[in-house]
């Protein structure tokens, strides 16, 4: 006989995503785009926590917001929660201490991972949505080295100003060529760079062509986020596909 235990209202959906509250449109890889995920999350809208606000401003002013979307996340069944903006590693211990569940607010996060993976000599560089606004203070608060390559798309035609000033329309290829620009901004200001991690979410759907142009392991929100949920759910194998002298046989 199976014994199931519950101890919660919702089942199946165990990444919870605080959200800031915009209006942009949301492309198939961005975060807040449901049918990015193979797998069901579940969001929350943090009222007041405008783009501009967070990065621009100090999020540490909206915490009180972040928590209780966290703590409601959790009360819906999420074991694990992440947000849709990298500049909110200035909250991760904030949410972490309120509460009972793994927290990954930011993609930074992935900094000190995949630098440990790199060859000797080479470092991880960053591509984030404002240049201008990400300091020594982020990095710390997701374990980065200070010393961290950033370039910024704060100059490009259409990615910055169609977040940051939540604007109701954006021309995604102008996004596209932003990121270009600055992966190629990255590279020829470091010829050190090994990896590069995307801050912001709304980079993701970009990614595969930055990867194209450079070379290079391209890491995002959405390799953290799948990275994450592989732990929480992890995949069985089940032993009876084993005959046995212990090679798998055919289901």
């Amino acid at each position: 006989m199976s014994v199931e235990y519950g101890g919660k209202t919702v089942f199946g959906a165990n990444i919870g995503i605080m959200m800031l509250e915009t209006q942009f449109p949301r492309i198939y890889g961005d975060i807040a785009n449901a049918n990015t995920w193979g797998f069901p999350v579940q969001y929350r809208i943090v009222r007041g926590a405008t783009p501009d606000k967070v990065v621009r401003g100090n999020p540490l002013e909206l915490v009180d917001g972040f928590i209780a979307a966290a703590q409601d996340l959790v009360a819906h069944g999420c074991d694990g929660l992440t947000t849709n903006c990298g500049f909110l590693a200035l909250i991760q211990d904030k949410i972490s201490e309120a509460v009972p569940v793994p927290v990954a607010t930011s993609s930074l996060m992935q900094i000190p991972m995949v630098q440990a993976m790199l060859p000797p000599g080479k470092r991880v560089g960053v591509i984030t949505i404002s240049f201008a606004s990400l300091t020594e203070a982020h990095l710390k608060a997701a374990g980065a080295p200070l010393d961290t390559p950033i370039v910024g798309t704060d100059q490009g035609r259409a990615f910055t100003h169609g977040i940051l000033d939540d604007q109701p329309s954006m021309d995604f290829a102008d996004c596209r060529l932003d990121l270009l620009d600055a992966a190629r901004n990255l590279l020829e200001s470091h010829d050190d760079i090994g990896a590069i991690v995307l801050e912001c979410t709304n980079m993701t759907p970009y990614a595969a062509d930055i990867r194209k142009l450079t070379g290079l392991p391209v890491y995002s929100i959405f390799t953290l986020v799948n990275w994450f949920h592989a732990g929480l759910i992890p995949q069985r194998f089940p032993l009876e596909l084993n005959d046995p002298k212990g090679m798998p046989s055919r289901p």
